[in-house]
Formats: C-alpha cells, structure tokens, sequence
C-alpha cells in the first residue's frame, strides 16, 4: 500500500465531508469506570448552560463511542462530532505504567480516528489514518492498547479531515508512578477551544478565495490618522506604501477570527455560560492548560494572579512566575496559583484581539470577578518579515527586489530569538512568558542530550495569495518523506519563510529545543515557531511512519504536512 497516496486520499479529500460544526458538554455526571454501560441518550448538548460537567473516565481500559449530535452555542443549534455524548470529550485520566485498553467504536456512516497527542506509543496505535494506520471504518471498533511511558497532561483528538474541529477533542491527565515533583492539593483541567457553526470546508474555500476575508483589523484611514499624529505625515504614508507594494497585511495575524467565525470555549463552555471551579483560598491549585483548538492561538492570565509555570507538553520545568503566556495550537502548560479572593477570571484572547473566553476560579460560590479588556494589537514589523534584515530598515524597494512576492517568501537572516514573546505581546506592562524561561528539569530528561549525527533544514513557507501552506515549498501530496534512523540523534531545524506563527507537531518523537548557543533548553512535543524565526531540536529516531505538521488544522489541510520514515 502507498501510504502518502492513501492519506492524500483519505486525509485531504475525503474525512468529514458531511460535518457541519461542533462545541459543548453533555450533562452526563463523573463516571468513575468507563466499562460502565454507555447511554444511548440523543440530547442536544447546550454550551450556553452552566449545569454541565466534562465526564472523567479512570483506569486502564475505556469504551468510547463517537457519533454526531446536534449541539447548542450561543443559541444556535448545529451538528457535531462528539465521543460518549460530551463536547469536549471525556477526560481520560491514567496511570504511569499502566498498559491501556480503549475500544473506539465508530457509530457514524464515515471513518475516523483518535491520536493520542504528546504520547510515545507503537506508530501502528498513534492513529494517523494513511500513516500509522487504516483509519477506523464507519459503524465499526478498534481498539487501542500501549503501554503507558510517561505522565502529565496530554490531550486526544481525530486526526481525519475536520472532525476535530467540529468536536472530538478531550484531555487526557497520566498521573506519576513517582512523587509529583510541585504536589498540590487539586488540580483542574483548563481545555480551550474553538467552534464554528460554518461548514470548516466553506472557511477552507473561502480561505482559497480571498484568505484576508475574515481579518477585521485591515489598515484604515483611522489608523492612518493615529500613525500621523505618533509619527508624521510623510512616515505614516511611507509606511503605508511600504506594505501596499509588497502587497502584504502588517495585521496578519490569524486566518480566522473571533469576529464572526469563531466562538471560544473553555471546557466546552461559552463565556455566558461561566466555567466556574470552587476552590480553597490561599490554598495552590494546578490549572493544566490545554490548547485543543484547531485554529487559534490564544494568550492567558488571570488578573491579579502570578501564574507560576512548572510544566509544559507533559514535562516538568523549573518554575517560572509571569502574568502572562501564550499557548500554541496543541501545546500543554501546567501551572500553579494560589487564589487569594473571592473569584478569580481566568481570561483567555486570540492573537488577533477579535474575542476571548472566561472562565472563573472561586472561593466564594456563585462570585464573579471582573472581566478586563482585551489588549491593543500592534503591526507586524519589517523584522517579522525579513528577519534579522529588517531590523536594520531596509526599505520596500529593496525588499521587494531581494523577494519575489508571488511565489513562496524567503527569510535569508531569521532570527534566534526564544526571548520574543510574540506579536501583539511586546509591548505590554506585564511579565509575558517565552520559551527562553523554560528549562526542562529531571535525569532521564538531561540523559537523552546526545550529540545529534547529523542536521535537517526545513523551511515553513506559504502563499497567502492562494493560501498554499507547505514545507520547503512543497505541498504535502507532492513532497517525500523525511528520513531518520532508528535510535539516530538528528538535529532540525526550522525556518519560519511565513508572517504567521506555526506550532510544528511531530509525532512519536519528543523534540528537544535548543537555545540559540546550542544548549538543550527544554523538552516539548509541539513547537510555535514565530515569523523570521529560526529553531532547532534534537530527536531520536523511533522506528515507525510518523506524521509531522503544522497544528493550525487549516494550514496542515492545505499542505503544510510531511511523513518522517523511520526505517
């Protein structure tokens, strides 16, 4: 069997070609063992209620039952892709060392699939349909088992067309066979999310048309007023010049917004509905947060509250206190607060500043804290663009002569830069965290630094004209594998070509970030890698066929995906 045809096939063609959308819980209670008989209920499952709760399924095996329900956000009913009737999915919590059992019995008329996100399993379980496996047939079971390798937090998701989008997306919590290296009393699953009552095909389409068509922060005149009173008018029109010529947006910053298109989710709750956590005060409380969007990158705090981070993808690291961080599509944080009043707004915004989602930390039942304002947004800069090139100003002219902007850009001088919290975070009066702060702690960990063999470049490109998203220019269905060794230490390095940030997933393999000297940093399974920006990580080789993407669902289904053979 071809494997790259079958996914080519299955993956970018077909998937979920019926679904509309998905968002919500079911009110099912906490079940304390999932070989429980499972309910065949059909009820519509409402975000916009607060009496709802994401069932908790423990122990080693588990039944999960995928169907579509209708689901209700913001007053709208649509179809969804749930599992066990909740949106989003049971959270499944485990033991280190545990060897799992889940049955997924697929009760819809097309295929699917669930990838365990962050887990080192056999390739042949990792759930990647064309890749690792077949798929799971309509009105058919497969059944899952591993070994349990690791703990932390993780998540699950389908990995066939536009289901994950449209629902399937859950936590999963692998406790330590070992101490927790930062015990706390409790501790609470934070999963946020994105929900669209449009067709993800139509955005798809759209997307292809006019791929600016959901960006609501275009320059207008009256930024064009407020750049003239900051500056002048000469450099408010050469500025405005510069970016008309190279017929780029300084506002790119998501492809989807919270405008219209999207509504935000924390574990399956609208903002009106208000996840709320009873708490103790002055009592420290884990806050596992998951990312398990499939197209936006959110920024969090909770005023009020230094958030301490020791965790992130599943490993621990050594504590950092900010106000704020940003978690890409996939990534994972574990932190610590100590709720000090009677609620506490756990308060979560796109990167494009077009709407957030709250949630409430309480001490006090029934309190609410304040909700505060969202952030200001700034331009992308020529540094965003040209990399280390465009810190020195180069001028539009010569920008355009060095780049060919129909084609695939290119970025000669990218930038190391691990300190750079990110576009729309710069330049803001608050502790904002990077990926220079993290540092992986831990034996086994620091263990595995071998000195990679050998180094791959590959560059993150796109043509946002057209909206073709790729790997070194090349599409997935026309581009090869990457090729390791089994046990092969190799290092990789990416080159973001794009304005966009990219979080680069590579499964079956952790990817160990290096700092700009070269010196192991920290431990993750997925990587956002900013615009102009250049990262390296060393991986060992894992025998098996593994799937490499972008986790913004819209890029990887528009190209930006690559086999890695480890053979």
């Amino acid at each position: 069997m071809n494997n790259k045809n079958t996914l080519n096939r299955r993956h970018f063609l077909t998937g979920s070609s019926a679904l509309v959308g998905a968002s919500m819980l079911s009110g099912l209670p906490t079940i304390a063992n999932s070989t429980l008989a499972y309910s065949q209920n059909k009820a519509v499952i409402n975000s916009d209620r607060p009496d709802h709760q994401v069932p908790i399924l423990t122990g080693d095996e588990f039944d999960l039952y995928i169907s579509k329900k209708p689901v209700i956000v913001n007053g709208k009913s649509s179809m969804a892709t749930l599992i066990n009737d909740s949106l989003p999915a049971p959270t499944l919590k485990m033991q280190e060392g545990d060897t799992v059992i889940i049955r997924v019995h697929n009760q819809m008329n097309e295929p699917t699939s669930i990838h365990w996100h962050g887990l080192l399993v056999p390739f042949e379980m990792d759930g990647v349909p064309g890749i690792s496996f077949d798929g799971i047939p309509a009105n058919s079971t497969f059944t899952y088992k591993f070994k349990l390798l690791q703990s932390g937090t993780y998540w699950y998701h389908s990995h066939t067309g536009f289901q994950e989008q449209t629902g399937m997306r859950g936590a999963i919590v692998i406790e330590p066979k070992a101490a927790e290296r930062y015990p706390v009393a409790e501790d609470h699953v934070i999963l946020l999310s994105d929900w669209t009552h449009r067709d993800p095909h139509t955005l798809l389409k759209l997307l292809k048309q006019r791929a600016d068509f959901d960006n609501y922060h275009l320059p207008d005149f009256k930024k064009l007023l407020s750049d003239i009173a900051a500056t002048d008018i000469e450099a408010a029109f050469d500025k405005r010049k510069m970016w008309n010529q190279m017929r780029m947006m300084p506002t790119d910053f998501s492809d989807l917004s919270g405008e219209k298109t999207f509504t935000y989710l924390i574990n399956g709750k609208t903002t009106k509905a208000n996840w709320a956590q009873l708490v103790k005060a002055g009592q420290p409380v884990k806050l596992r947060f998951i990312n398990g969007s499939a197209q936006t990158i959110f920024d969090v705090r909770i005023p009020g509250l230094k958030i301490k981070v020791v965790g992130t993808d599943g490993n621990d690291v050594a504590p950092v206190e900010v106000d704020d961080f940003r978690i890409g599509v996939a990534e994972t944080y574990d932190v610590i607060v100590t709720p000090t009043k009677d609620a506490h707004t756990i308060f979560a915004q796109n990167i494009d500043r077009t709407d957030y989602v709250t949630a409430t930390l309480a001490t006090k039942k029934g309190a609410r804290a304040a909700t505060p304002q969202m952030d200001g947004i700034e331009w992308l800069t020529m540094a965003d663009m040209m990399g280390a090139m465009g810190d020195k100003g180069y001028d539009a002219h010569h920008a355009k002569t060095e780049y060919d902007f129909k084609t695939d850009m290119r970025v000669d001088s990218p930038r190391m830069n691990l300190n750079d919290p990110g576009i729309n975070l710069r330049n803001i009066d608050r502790e904002v965290l990077t990926y220079s702060q993290l540092r992986s702690v831990g034996n086994e960990i620091m263990s595995e630094q071998r000195t990679p063999t050998r180094e791959i470049e590959i560059h993150l490109t796109g043509n946002m004209e057209r909206y073709i998203w790729a790997l070194d220019g090349i599409m997935f269905k026309d581009a090869p594998p990457v090729n390791i060794k089994p046990n092969e230490r190799v290092r990789i390095t990416l080159v973001n070509d794009t304005m966009m940030s990219h979080p680069m997933h590579l499964h079956g393999m952790w990817s160990d970030l290096r700092a700009p000297s070269g010196d192991f940093q920290v431990r993750k399974h997925t990587i956002l890698v900013h615009p102009a920006q250049k990262v390296s990580f060393d991986v060992t080789g894992e025998a098996g066929r593994w799937a490499w993407h972008c986790h913004l669902l819209y890029h990887m289904e528009a190209g930006m995906f690559r086999e890695v053979a480890v053979v």
